[in-house]
């Protein structure tokens, strides 16, 4: 009897504990829309703003950025201080001495070098690996592991099952050897982490504060890494980015994370700068629906709305100008003095018009032109042909589009990097719209009776008001150049991944600056990079970028910076740029402090505070001088 009952008493405890596994949580002290699904934790696969957004609460690099002036200088953040050699090519971070893990290890200089060398092995096909190529000996290691694991799968194949175990797990004790004496990457002490450059890099700094250089807990990586004896590439257990296995060093620990539901994060009190941070909780529901998230702003259920999507926003922009045109006198006054956007709403009365804010952003919207010759099912594709691109490119009217279709106050884009982004800096004039040049073109390039052009395949994913755009331009297209366009509207997982893999003819694109230089937005065409999904390749463009990176006149590097963007954006045309964003949150002045109003738009939700609300407090804990 009581053999059976054991059984039973079992299967009654794990159901009850599954049901208290999924109660609701309480209320967390800061609820945010992070306009979509975290798709991973992983710095190695990390290319999307959702994903950056994410890794600042649980993670902390070298250097962070500080967001709240106007020249987003790079201040100390897990690194207390720095050297810099005269010639400019070699840093010396000091670590400091309160940094710690989750789990209330020490953050060393060794955890750097373990997460720095995860970008750099191919194996891992990380987005931003070239970025760490930055480093003296890194790009020799870097083509060094491609060519060894070539090699392994060649010489191997003969091999039984255990010998070509032990040849995989001996090639990688090689890797880690050839990473130590090889790349300019060493760590005298725990306290101590210093990178020898190839070459000076006036935006390094920046780059140790974006997530692809955050640190990772170098013992759970020894534990989760594992050769595949197959192919000899070493691959990493996903659960590990993931709680309970996910150790952090930055201000929030990840409590709780569901796919298409939730993440909640907690404080992290073994956060060196635990003591300043504000909020004990910060949960970040899933509401893919941009109506579905404008209402639960409204009645409180959410704190803050990274991107406003709903198709009604332009109204809204519309009733926070009545509002302003309202308090013309004080608007204006508190412009004189120079105040950001958020803090001359604080100083108004409230009044849930304000609650909308449009700030210019450090991004494009574009679609990608597929530049390889053949499509992934084998056929001949016309986007290899520049003139085609350019006549699509020149028969869209953007100007049409941002001001009858959008209405959001973004400016129509001709250049890839936005005007006025970037001190010292003007990107290209680019191409106009002009349909009869652009049915000249299709003809030069074969195409004089439209109807020979095959179906135009538009891809795009199904949130964000994609759809909208994809028919304003594809109406522009059938109606300027004759052509026939196809609308393919995915599912935001399944549209990544065929974006990833080159499986499109034209597809919808984003991007946004992630260090304040040209070179951000113009690396992502470049031979090799992880984000050049269009598979464009130029080598005039390549010796430009070359020319740039041996420059060392600031002025005469960015000139030649503005050439290669006008190769690209007046030539070859890998992608056609629509619109420069602005970025449009909802969130109440009078109750959040903590949020930015700078282009880079790269809020470090930490910094937040939530007051004179149901938590009792009239005045914010930490309140942030605005950018003058």
């Amino acid at each position: 009897m009581l053999k059976l009952s054991i059984p039973i008493l079992l299967l009654i405890a794990l159901l009850i504990g599954a049901n208290l596994a999924d109660r609701p949580l309480p209320r967390a002290d800061f609820v945010a829309v992070n306009n979509g699904d975290v798709s991973t934790l992983d710095f190695t696969q990390m290319s999307w703003l959702q994903d950056f957004r994410a890794a600042r609460l649980l993670f902390e690099g070298l250097t962070r950025s500080d967001v709240f002036s106007r020249s987003y200088d790079t201040i100390p953040a897990v690194a207390e201080s720095w050297d810099m050699s005269p010639d400019g090519r070699e840093y010396t971070f000091h670590i400091r001495r309160d940094a710690r893990w989750s789990n209330g290890s020490p953050v060393t200089a060794e955890n750097f070098r373990a997460s720095w060398r995860r970008m750099l092995l191919p194996d891992n096909g990380a987005d931003y690996a070239k970025l760490f190529r930055l480093i003296e000996g890194a790009d020799e290691f870097y083509r060094w592991r491609a060519a060894a694991l070539k090699d392994f799968a060649a010489t191997a194949a003969g091999m039984d099952s255990k010998a070509r175990a032990a040849a995989a797990e001996a090639l990688w004790r090689e890797t880690l050897r050839r990473f130590d004496t090889a790349v300019s990457l060493r760590a005298p002490d725990a306290r101590t982490l210093r990178v020898v450059l190839t070459r000076p890099t006036p935006y390094f700094l920046s780059l140790t504060a974006f997530p692809a250089f955050f640190p990772v807990y170098s013992p759970d990586l020894a534990e989760r890494e594992r050769v595949d004896p197959a192919t000899a590439q070493v691959h990493t257990d996903a659960a590990w980015f993931k709680p309970p296995l996910l150790t952090c060093n930055g201000p929030f620990t990840l409590e709780r994370w569901v796919f298409k539901r939730d993440m909640r994060f907690r404080r992290n009190p073994h956060y060196w700068d635990s003591a300043n941070i504000a909020l004990d909780t910060i949960s970040m529901p899933t509401i893919d629906n941009g109506n579905a998230a404008v209402l639960a702003f409204g009645t409180g259920s959410v704190n803050w709305v990274s991107d406003v999507t709903t198709g009604y926003r332009s109204d809204m922009l519309d009733a926070k100008g009545r509002f302003y045109a309202q308090h013309r006198e004080q608007v204006e006054s508190l412009r004189s003095q120079g105040l950001d956007p958020v803090e001359i709403d604080r100083q108004l009365p409230p009044d849930p018009r304000a609650n909308i804010h449009a700030f210019p952003a450090f991004g494009t919207y574009f679609y990608n032109f597929n530049c390889r010759a053949s499509l992934t099912d084998g056929r001949p594709n016309p986007f290899a042909d520049a003139r085609v691109r350019r006549a699509f490119t020149m028969a869209m009217n953007k100007e049409a589009l941002v001001s009858v279709i959008r209405r959001s106050g973004e400016p129509a884009a001709t250049s890839l990097v936005p005007p006025g982004s970037i001190a010292g800096y003007t990107p290209p004039r680019g191409l106009p719209f002009d349909p009869a040049a652009a049915r000249e073109l299709l003809a030069q390039a074969g195409y004089a009776d439209p109807k020979s052009f095959p179906t135009v395949e538009l891809l795009f994913n199904s949130d964000g008001g994609h759809d909208v755009i994809a028919q304003s331009v594809a109406k522009d297209w059938e109606q300027n150049l004759g052509v026939s366009v196809s609308l393919s509207q995915k599912e935001v997982r399944v549209f990544r991944e065929q974006v990833k893999s080159g499986n499109f003819m034209v597809s919808r694109g984003t991007w946004f600056g992630d260090y304040g230089d040209p070179t951000t937005f113009l690396d992502i065409s470049r031979a090799g990079d992880g984000n050049n999904d269009r598979g464009y390749a130029n080598d005039e463009f390549e010796r430009l970028m070359v020319d740039a990176e041996n420059e060392r006149e600031p002025a005469a590097r960015l000139s030649i910076l503005g050439k290669a963007e006008e190769l690209l954006m007046e030539r070859d045309v890998p992608m056609a740029p629509i619109f420069h964003f602005v970025q449009i949150y909802l969130f109440d002045a009078h109750k959040i402090t903590g949020i930015s109003p700078h282009p880079r738009q790269e809020q470090c939700l930490y910094l937040v505070d939530v007051y004179g609300d149901a938590k009792g407090s009239d005045t914010p804990k930490r309140m942030h001088e605005a950018p003058r």
